[in-house]
């Protein structure tokens, strides 16, 4: 069966059901999970569509939840065309797509609907969408839920972007008393300036340089912060690209304290140290920083232990020159890793050798996430009534990153050469095939999903 058909059943020799793995058929209608059945069960129609696929892998779709698409506005940097093959391409069904970067920022309602828009007709896979809070449009959130934004991002240090401002402990008290009864969620780019030492120019080419521009502290500083708002108002906060180890205290003490406050890492921090990042290597740039393999560990027994939720790939991609690949200059590099297409790979490498199960990864890459955007009740899990959105790979199997075979725009990204284990054979989106090895449907099949969980609050 080619890319962009329909299908009525998947069978394979390993179905993720739960926390087993067993032989199963998936039965599809209407882009639904039907049933699942057991093989020994079979009787099917013979005009059944029926995609075998032998002894591969079949679990629920990938919910990335920290994509920059940057479109419209920025779209030499990415688009919702290339961004979203790439997604499916590694297995990734729905993505939520962040507020800056694009122009306009999605920090208005008429904005927001302006990205709708520029996504509409272009998603091979299904996107949400993140709003934005920033200094004085607070008057703007409840209107934004209501048209179906997932939740909001703001950020505690400059954005990178002057269209998206950093907000101030005055405009998250404004935008805390919106959200309060709404059910939404703030999300956090968790870094705070602190004094820094003087003296500690160094050399621009030397990623240890760029380091000590954001120690650990910026991120302490600021956890510190959202865990007392979080606490304070009881409004769902989040965490994003958590890099330090450090703050995990901070989070786990409010958490037992009441804080619904919920945190993510990502593919980046777990696979990549300081330590191996060479001189004008800017293509490792992003921030926060990744650091220490000691750091890493940690995070991986935070991770192991439920300290850490979830892991994104915070793909946030921009054009070669934007990364000064000729200076080799940290300081002045934009940061942001593409990572997209990869984060299913990339994870698994390093998670299977360290006892992590493929339910595990179905909790931290699927599940988690979706429960994030309130997109439960239809994304992350291989449930009935749930969409037929699947993942079909192979574990054991083993590829080289190569540029030829990168489908976000720009290719530049440190996995170049990498070798990762655990290759995408297809992906379903709602029962049809939008990547099948190499080859996508010739019509996106995805669609813009406006969060419904607002919908039903009467404070609203």
């Amino acid at each position: 069966m080619e890319p962009g058909s329909a299908i009525s059943a998947v069978r394979s020799q390993r179905v993720l059901c739960g926390n087993d793995i067993r032989p199963a058929l998936i039965l599809i209608r209407e882009g639904k999970i039907y049933k699942i059945l057991p093989e020994a069960s079979l009787n099917l129609d013979a005009t059944c569509e029926v995609l075998d696929v032998g002894n591969m892998l079949v679990m629920p779709g990938i919910v990335d939840c920290h994509v920059h698409v940057n479109e419209p506005g920025r779209t030499t940097w990415e688009g919702y065309w290339t961004a979203t093959r790439a997604a499916a391409a590694g297995g990734v069904t729905t993505i939520v797509d962040m507020p800056l970067n694009s122009i306009p920022p999605t920090t208005t309602l008429s904005n927001f609907q302006e990205k709708i828009q520029a996504a509409t007709g272009q998603c091979f896979v299904d996107t949400a969408f993140w709003g934005g809070v920033v200094p004085g449009n607070q008057l703007e959130l409840r209107a934004m839920i209501q048209a179906g934004v997932t939740g909001f991002k703001c950020f505690l240090i400059h954005s990178g972007v002057d269209e998206f401002p950093h907000v101030t402990d005055s405009d998250l008290h404004a935008a805390m008393k919106q959200l309060q009864g709404t059910g939404s969620v703030l999300l956090f780019h968790a870094e705070k300036e602190v004094q820094q030492p003087s003296g500690e120019d160094g050399d621009p080419s030397e990623y240890s340089t760029f380091l000590k521009s954001r120690p650990d502290v910026m991120e302490l500083e600021a956890i510190d912060t959202v865990a007392q708002l979080c606490l304070q108002y009881q409004v769902r906060c989040h965490i994003v690209h958590l890099s330090s180890a450090q703050p995990l205290g901070i989070i786990q003490a409010a958490r037992q304290a009441g804080a619904p406050l919920t945190v993510e890492t990502t593919h980046h921090y777990l696979t990549l140290s300081a330590e191996h990042i060479p001189p004008r290597a800017t293509q490792f740039k992003c921030c926060p920083p990744i650091r220490g393999q000691a750091n890493q560990e940690q995070l991986w027994s935070a991770l192991k232990a439920g300290q850490i939720d979830m892991v994104v790939s915070d793909h946030s991609p921009c054009t070669p020159d934007l990364k000064r690949l000729d200076s080799g200059d940290f300081t002045q590099a934009w940061g942001g890793i593409s990572s997209l297409q990869f984060g299913l790979s990339l994870f698994w490498t390093t998670a299977s050798k360290k006892g992590f199960s493929l339910p595990d990864v179905v909790r931290i890459l699927c599940q988690k996430p979706a429960q994030l955007c309130c997109l439960d009740n239809q994304k992350g899990s291989l449930l009935p009534g749930h969409d037929a959105d699947l993942v079909i790979w192979d574990p054991e199997k083993e590829f080289e990153v190569k540029e030829e075979n990168i489908h976000h725009k720009n290719k530049l990204t440190p996995y170049l050469g990498f070798q990762l284990r655990g290759e995408v054979y297809a992906t379903i989106i709602r029962g049809k095939i939008a990547y099948k090895q190499g080859s996508f449907s010739s019509q996106p099949l995805g669609r813009p999903l406006l969060g419904s969980q607002a919908k039903t609050q009467a404070s609203l």
